[in-house]
């Protein structure tokens, strides 16, 4: 029935949105076509909208929340306890800024994307990221609209928890989430087109003619107030890295430059948001974005994205990571020229290089799509880890060992499979370059 519901509103949402917005009735009638793009890899942003009240995006800090941030000590004190039981290589070093110094963060983070919204997936991500916490990972990646909201809760309630039991200290851990698109909260039902109206444009927080395909929003405003969200589900009072999720998908139906005076101002709110201590840096999360060519409809610029960076924040502004996907299907991160700087065509991890930005590689096991299909030939790409791998560590190790790459995030709500993948920590990754 819950998931009868939500078919429900989904579809009221369709149709209420192409009466509210005339400008993007032609999208909404046919829209997700413009999430569809990436439907493959994160189905759940069709149709999502938030019904939690709005934050302010000027609030301060909330003294209920748990306080402080990952910072240089927690996090190399986190790998320090784990020095006997991982390998050289496995943690390695995010830099981040001069107020909390470079961070120390394991080669695999735990990603909260798949999953149905259901009480009994919360627990199963609850205990398979607290047994991450527990074998070396101290990277968790989420966005408000992972399984609704659900997963930042999820991880919030496991964060609170682990911190009581003394598992872990807050500024061992880096925490991340993405805004852009609106999330809908498992915890209510509401008329959309009223709440929509009510909520987000009366206040200001978007302009109907910035709210893309039904889903899709880049205003400073409305991203603060996502921010704030997310501040509440995960009950910290900083965020590590907030990321700016899949912008590329508006180039679908908004002229580039929109889109790109979007981003710029996108960046500034973040520059704002970081000031006010509520994130340590900002990146963008994408998926097609820095991979495809120049030619292509959604392709940006790395060099023109770090540009904005210093248009809002100066030398010293606070865009620091992206993520794309990377594993041993999709290596066109690390083969394909597909970026430009100053003039010379390269790949995009040799880009971001260049740039000073890092790169956190997603999909590493393609959504656990390589499972039990890799023939011995590629099996045998990876002597170190063992007679007995799986494909899963093989996928992983992949990923570990791609120079360019900071870490990489894979999906884990069952404690067998975040055994398994943490096993690899035993095992040396290639010099990194």
């Amino acid at each position: 029935m819950a998931s009868m519901r939500r078919l429900l509103r989904a579809r009221l949402w369709t149709r209420s949105l192409s009466s509210i917005n005339n400008g993007l009735s032609a999208i909404a009638s046919k829209e997700c076509l413009l999430c569809g793009l990436h439907q493959q890899v994160e189905p759940q942003q069709r149709h999502s909208f938030s019904t939690m009240p709005a934050a302010s995006p000027s609030s301060s800090t909330n003294s209920n929340y748990i306080p402080g941030r990952a910072d240089a000590s927690g996090t190399a004190h986190y790998a320090q306890r784990f020095a006997s039981q991982t390998a050289v290589g496995h943690f390695r070093t995010l830099k981040a800024t001069p107020q909390v110094g470079d961070l120390i963060v394991s080669s695999l983070g735990h990603g909260t994307y798949l999953g149905s919204d259901s009480d009994s997936e919360d627990r199963e991500y609850m205990e398979a990221v607290t047994r991450s916490l527990t074998l070396g990972i101290n990277f968790i990646d989420c966005a408000s609209n992972f399984r609704n909201m659900r997963s930042e809760v999820a991880v919030g309630a496991c964060l609170t928890r682990a911190i009581k039991q003394k598992l872990i200290d807050r500024n061992e851990v880096i925490v991340c989430t993405k805004g852009g698109f609106l999330s809908f909260d498992f915890r209510e039902d509401i008329e959309p087109r009223t709440y929509i109206d009510e909520t987000y444009v009366k206040t200001g927080l978007f302009q109907l003619n910035e709210f893309v395909g039904g889903c899709h929003c880049l205003s400073g405003p409305f991203l603060k107030n996502q921010l704030e969200l997310s501040r509440r589900n995960f009950n910290l009072d900083t965020i590590d890295i907030y990321f700016v999720h899949n912008p590329e998908i508006q180039l679908n139906v908004v002229p580039r430059q929109t889109v790109l005076s979007r981003i710029k101002n996108a960046f500034a709110a973040l520059e704002e948001c970081v000031q006010a201590g509520k994130i340590t840096m900002y990146g963008v999360a994408s998926w097609n974005a820095f991979r495809t060519n120049s030619s292509a409809k959604l392709h940006l610029s790395l060099e023109e994205l770090v540009y904005f960076a210093k248009e809002v924040g100066g030398e010293n502004h606070h865009f620091k990571v992206i993520q794309l996907p990377f594993n041993l299907k999709l290596q066109d991160a690390a083969t394909t020229p597909t970026q430009t700087v100053r003039g010379k065509r390269m790949p995009a991890l040799h880009a971001a290089h260049h740039l000073g930005i890092q790169v956190i590689g997603t999909a590493a096991i393609n959504q656990a799509n390589f499972m039990n299909c890799f023939n011995p030939e590629v099996r045998a790409r990876f002597p170190e880890i063992g007679e007995r791998r799986t494909d899963a560590q093989c996928a992983l190790q992949f990923v570990r060992t791609t120079p360019g790459l900071t870490l990489g995030v894979v999906g884990m709500r069952n404690i067998l499979h975040v055994e398994e993948n943490c096993a690899l920590f035993r095992y040396p990754t290639s010099p990194r370059q």
